[in-house]
């Protein structure tokens, strides 16, 4: 038997067979690193584009959603479903479909960070105005976002390549790359948005270019990785077919809506904030709202381990154990999301003075925090399970769950707002949206609805 081999008959084994706490905090802890340090890019971009004034700051909330939604369905959405097809695949002893499933992954990775270019660059005005983008906040906006979308490629393959390696159960390869990155990208962002020396400044924009040259080397990291032949799963050059495509596309595709509709809640909130309030009150929201997209990589931190772990034990036939691993996951995520909303709740001031002291921003932020924050571990549940349900190649749950979250938080948000005009009932009916979505997806997976 090879090393290559044996390598790889240990590392399914030990999804198998080893104790499922233990295990499961050995593969997630690398991976909420690796997560946390790719959110903290916009998180550091945010800081410094901050500095260029309340219309530059707004303008970031527009365009936040949409880049968001880039790394949750090429990270999470799509890249899940590559995850998942290449753990079924080692998990069954298919060895040969986990290597044809590497250039199927990096082929649509490549058309959809094309399209999703494409349609931000010709329609991304029209986009940012109907979320109620105006004036000169609608400017910085434009400018930051032509910039991101120019190279939205690297995003996608990034992200896909990545999400190749840690379906082989692999996640300290994509952390080290992306924490390295970040430790660049903390001089870059600032040294391209004010400049020095011979290097002009390039505002709100420099901080688009940061960020993209991030993704660039990100990319080249995860390709080298691969085609050294390090990866479990090995390039080879095979005709595209539809079998590997449609086992990626019939996860990745389910769960993109789920992301769609998660931007779409917060995007849609952010318009109806914009109803009641100014520049302030989006800048607020929009600061107050990143810390609830900062449980996005939290909850993948721990659900990427998960949609290997599931996939792989399913692939190999042992049912009960996916459920059990899926169940502690969720449970770990709750705990951790949960701890990070209270604290919110009870000094928002923390968070948001990281970004601004202007009065009416940490006002909206705050109101924000302190009635959205406690709900905060509903979201990690939900979202820890909809990783596993990926494993699993189950998504309706989870799908139907986002749809209702939709309903509560936009619908019952515009009736708030229609009828009284208060953003303190807005925010409660998002946070009862994140409640009703954790348990919608916590009481179908124990219910064993993957298995009906």
């Amino acid at each position: 038997m090879s090393a290559t081999t044996l390598s790889t008959d240990l590392r399914t084994r030990r999804l198998l067979e080893a104790p499922i706490v233990p295990l499961l905090l050995r593969m997630a802890w690398p991976n909420i690193l690796i997560m946390l340090a790719q959110a903290s890019t916009g998180l550091i971009e945010t800081w410094w584009v901050s500095h260029l004034g309340t219309d530059a700051l707004a303008g970031m909330a527009l365009t936040f959603p949409a880049v968001m939604l880039m790394t949750m369905i090429s990270g999470g959405a799509m890249g899940g479903g590559i995850s998942a097809a290449v753990a079924r695949a080692l998990g069954a002893g298919r060895r040969d479909d986990a290597d044809a499933l590497v250039l199927h992954a990096g082929f649509i990775s490549l058309v959809l960070g094309l399209f999703f270019s494409a349609l931000f660059l010709l329609f991304g005005e029209d986009i940012y105005r109907a979320m109620g983008g105006e004036g000169e906040e609608l400017r910085a906006a434009m400018v930051y976002s032509n910039t991101v979308f120019s190279g939205v490629i690297f995003v996608w393959l990034m992200n896909g390549l990545a999400s190749v390696i840690r379906g082989t159960g692999n996640m300290a390869f994509p952390a080290t790359v992306i924490c390295v990155g970040v430790v660049f990208l903390v001089p870059l962002s600032p040294l391209l948005i004010f400049g020095w020396g011979p290097i002009p400044a390039m505002g709100i924009a420099g901080g688009g270019v940061a960020l993209i040259l991030f993704f660039v080397g990100g990319t080249i990291a995860m390709a080298w990785y691969i085609l050294s032949g390090r990866n479990v799963a090995r390039f080879r050059w095979v005709r595209l077919r539809w079998a590997p495509l449609k086992a990626i596309l019939r996860i990745g595709a389910f769960s993109a809506i789920t992301s769609v509709l998660t931007n779409i809640t917060i995007g849609g909130a952010t318009g109806l904030v914009a109803m009641t309030g100014g520049a302030g009150a989006i800048a607020g929201f929009g600061t107050g709202a990143r810390l609830e997209y900062l449980l996005v990589p939290l909850s993948f931190g721990i659900g990427a381990p998960l949609v290997a772990l599931v996939g792989t034990n399913i692939g190999a036939g042992q049912r009960d154990r996916a459920l059990r691993i899926a169940l502690t996951g969720g449970g770990i995520a709750f705990l951790i999301t949960e701890t990070l909303g209270l604290a919110a709740a009870i000094r928002p001031e923390l968070w948001l003075r990281l970004f601004s002291d202007e009065p009416a921003m940490l006002a909206a932020g705050a109101q924000y925090l302190r009635i959205v924050g406690p709900a905060y571990g509903f979201f990690g549940l939900g979202l820890t399970l909809y990783f596993a349900s990926q494993g699993a190649g189950k998504l309706f749950w989870p799908l139907t769950a986002g749809f209702i979250r939709l309903a509560i938080a936009l619908g019952g948000g515009w009736i708030a707002i229609q009828a009284t005009g208060s953003i303190a009932l807005l925010y409660t009916m998002l946070a009862l949206a994140l409640v009703v979505y954790g348990t919608t997806i916590a009481g179908a997976v124990k219910s064993g609805a993957w298995f009906r």
